[in-house]
């Protein structure tokens, strides 16, 4: 019988649940409307969507993120949890690609293909998160401008050798929400917060409209030099600062407005990564069946459509049943050792068993001898 830790498990907050399964069924939203038509609304949507949400993303990465050092154990749960998923799904995800849909990739594994970025900037990030932690101990604002200062610089000169270029370009909202702490996010509960955070999106959907005379789409990826962005230094510099603010503000009003509360929703917030990294086959596998095509031949009903089925797709990845059969893909050396451990009980359950029984046929005998004689 395997005895019980004495160690207290970390409750889960199901604020940051919330955020994290919100977060990635935009993510799904989000990469189902590229198969949508190009036109005003859906364009102005899906700018809007990724001015704040993959900020709002690596925000809550960086603040789940602060107590990861260069422990043993934190390194291989590194490892385990990113490395080796990155290294799997990359490879499935391009087989998926190639064989099914007829595509021609190259790189791979140097240049994360679309959507296993994420995992190759985790990577990193989390590897700098004691760097960044040792500079915030010292001072919160130079740990925040050396961030934002490479941002800025990446821009001229980082390549998309691991997508560098976006891993330094989003390090900023990383670092915030590594230097964040529950004091501080407590202020977001204030009554003028939300009230402020409907106005910034209010002013971020307006803003989004001019997103193609002001700059372009290309820019809200963080993935690309300025000189492919055909602007001069200056411009760039100022534009790349201006989404910074506004990320950073989008991030903020996101969470403000997240609801708090436990629940059914929360409980998927477990899952985000097994809806991360699943949810690409069922999206190529729209596109290779043909389904843009329906869409621009439906353009009114296609979007309402498009973003209810993702949506459900998200949902369904991340509930329970689902979600425990496919992290098993997610997650193969955390299964292959919990198989062990239940392997190893079984096989000492024997033992156990006549340890019992030996330690009660001790007691009975015991019990027998400190009887009176009269009463035997």
């Amino acid at each position: 019988m395997a005895v019980p830790s004495t160690t207290p498990v970390k409750a889960r907050d199901p604020w940051f649940d919330n955020a994290k399964m919100a977060l990635v069924l935009l993510v799904v939203v989000g990469h189902a409307w590229t198969l949508l038509p190009k036109n005003g609304l859906n364009d102005h949507l899906y700018d809007f969507l990724y001015a704040w949400h993959v900020p709002a993303f690596v925000f809550v990465t960086g603040y789940l993120s602060r107590s990861f050092t260069y422990a043993p154990y934190r390194l291989w749960q590194l490892v385990r949890t990113v490395v080796v998923p990155y290294l799997v799904f990359e490879c499935a995800l391009a087989l998926f690609r190639i064989y099914v849909g007829g595509e021609q990739l190259q790189d791979l594994f140097r240049d994360p293909h679309w959507p296993m970025w994420y995992l190759s900037a985790l990577f990193f990030w989390r590897l700098l998160t004691p760097v960044f932690n040792h500079l915030s101990r010292r001072s919160t604002g130079v740990a925040i401008g050396v961030a934002v200062a490479t941002s800025l610089i990446a821009g001229l000169y980082a390549g998309d050798t691991l997508d560098l270029a976006r891993v330094l370009g989003l390090l900023p909202f990383f670092v915030l929400g590594l230097t964040a702490t529950p004091e501080r996010l407590e202020r977001l509960r204030e009554p003028w917060v939300r009230n402020a955070a409907l106005v910034v999106f209010l002013a971020i959907a307006v803003a989004t409209t001019w997103t193609d005379t002001l700059a372009q789409t290309e820019w809200l990826y963080y993935r690309s030099q300025y000189g492919e962005l055909d602007v001069g230094d200056g411009r760039a510099l100022v534009t790349r600062a201006v989404l910074l603010v506004i990320g950073t503000l989008g991030a903020w009003s996101f969470l403000a407005l997240m609801p708090r509360a436990g629940g059914w929703f929360a409980k998927m917030g477990a899952a985000t990564l097994v809806v991360y990294l699943f949810h690409g086959f069922f999206i190529k596998g729209a596109e290779y069946a043909g389904y843009p095509g329906w869409a621009a031949d439906h353009v009114v009903i296609s979007l309402a459509l498009t973003t209810v089925a993702a949506a459900a797709l998200a949902l369904l990845l991340a509930w329970g049943p689902v979600a425990k059969v496919l992290n098993h893909a997610v997650d193969p050396f955390g299964t292959a050792e919990r198989h062990v451990k239940e392997a190893v009980q079984l096989a000492d359950a024997p033992a156990h068993a006549d340890r019992i029984a030996q330690a009660l046929d001790e007691a009975v005998d015991e019990a027998v001898a400190k009887e009176p004689s009269g009463a035997r």
